[in-house]
């Protein structure tokens, strides 16, 4: 891509790994704190559909984290992401998802695209020559994917590295290791890493990682290019004040946190004014038109959620004044009538949907999703460990981006839009202005 006057150049780096399980959150919050310890301006991003991952890049940078979804999102709004993003940062970090090129829409495809370096995270603690062997095939396996080089994760010592270092072949360097500590590793449940909020100690285990981090080379990777977006597209990024005057109440605590930057921006460029509240505390609801109720872990709050009936009532009461609710996942099982956990404790919930729900040992459903809904059709994703059972019959099923996959249901009553699928309202503004708009300003036809 040749050089614009409106390119902007900013150093960047995807950091991804030959699979999951590799570190890349511990390496990617290290890291960002690292430079941001040095006064540099960081921002995180994170590839894939992730509420959790970016809780804690959150807190490492110190900066709001955004998805970058080339399926969900689309390529230009990624573009316009990264854009604002090097015209205000020193550094840009993107932590990959699974392995470098695994899925449809992998981090390798990413990287090519928007010509990002990737930086190989690679757990070595278990490896002594293999690991040049697995850095050399990652590096070499596509031609297009620059490659910025390898950070060995979970190591002895320096003796530890200095084998690992020899290991690689020439012109592929070993840029920096992190040892093998707890004090350092984030905890996990069945989603994935526990949440920001619920980790006492996470500053501390982000500064020790920091702190733990040797980088054999402290110079910043070349600057990359990013170009704006092109003019005829803006729609997508400045979208009209579809929401103005509309006062939308966000859940947003322990129990309902599973929500995209992206949708609360959105939201508020189509005019919205966003409340956020907490079943878990609050016991009544502020005076507001529309309610969003996202994902979370409700499973685990449940003697919480059944005793607060005064939040149970003032929701029922919104539903029954004919506002809109949006439910997705977790917020969707607040509503049934009762919710069971993996040790068979039962809580009786909203019972403003129909029907029970029970949390599984093993996962349920995982995947990208497109769904038709009446206001337009919108892109998502679903991951969720519940088995629900409904006599509502849906008003429509998601379509996986991969053929095979087993759809979602949506559940309507009246103006309730209800389903496990995380919609990432990018993906169509026309489409999610119209789920929160009061009746009264209803109208015009659904775009899709």
């Amino acid at each position: 891509m040749s050089h614009g006057k409106n390119m902007r150049l900013c150093p960047a780096l995807l950091i991804s790994a030959p699979a999951s399980g590799q570190g890349k959150t511990t390496v990617t919050a290290a890291l960002a704190r690292y430079y941001r310890d040095r006064g540099l301006r960081v921002r995180v991003f994170k590839t894939g559909p992730d509420f959790l991952d970016p809780m804690i890049l959150e807190r490492a940078s110190g900066n709001p984290v955004y998805q970058l979804d080339l399926w969900m999102g689309g390529e230009e709004h990624c573009r316009s992401l990264l854009y604002e993003a090097a015209g205000a940062a020193d550094l840009i970090l993107i932590e990959g998802v699974m392995g470098l090129f695994d899925g449809d829409n992998s981090s390798a495809d990413l990287a090519a695209r928007f010509g990002l370096p990737v930086l190989a995270v690679i757990d070595g603690s278990a490896m002594a020559q293999t690991f040049g062997a697995v850095a050399h095939g990652l590096a070499t396996y596509r031609k297009d994917l620059p490659f910025a080089g390898v950070l060995a994760n979970r190591l002895a010592g320096e003796r530890h590295h200095r084998v690992l270092a020899e290991s690689l072949p020439p012109g592929l360097p070993l840029l920096g290791w992190l040892p093998r500590a707890t004090e350092i590793a984030l905890p996990e449940r069945h989603l994935g890493l526990t949440q920001a909020t619920e980790i006492a100690d996470l500053d501390m285990r982000i500064e020790r990682a920091a702190a733990s981090l040797v980088m054999t080379n402290d110079t910043l990777p070349a600057p990359a290019e990013f170009a704006p977006v092109t003019e005829p597209r803006m729609q997508t990024v400045t979208p009209p004040k579809r929401l103005a005057g509309v006062r939308i109440a966000c859940a947003r605590d322990a129990a309902f946190s599973f929500l995209y930057r992206a949708n609360l921006d959105l939201l508020g460029a189509l005019g919205a004014e966003l409340l956020f509240f907490s079943p878990l505390a609050d016991h009544t609801l502020p005076e507001v038109d529309a309610l969003y109720l996202p994902g979370g872990y409700p499973e685990l709050h449940l003697a919480e959620l059944e005793d607060n009936r005064t939040m149970a009532d003032a929701i029922r009461a919104h539903h029954a004044a004919g506002k809109p609710i949006v439910a997705e996942c977790g917020g969707m099982l607040y509503l049934l009538e009762s919710l069971t956990d993996v040790h068979g404790r039962r809580a009786k919930l909203l019972s403003l949907l129909p029907g029970h729900a029970v949390m599984q040992e093993r996962l349920a459903s995982l995947g990208m999703h497109c769904v038709a809904l009446p206001e337009g059709t919108v892109r998502g994703h679903t991951f969720h460990y519940s088995r629900m059972e409904s006599p509502l019959a849906p008003v429509a099923w998601s379509e996986g981006a991969r053929a095979g996959r087993r759809g979602e249901p949506v559940y309507r009553l009246g103006r309730l839009h209800a389903a496990y699928l995380h919609l990432y309202f990018p993906s169509n503004p026309e489409a999610a202005a119209r789920l929160f708009m009061p009746d009264a300003t209803r109208s015009g036809n659904a775009v899709n």
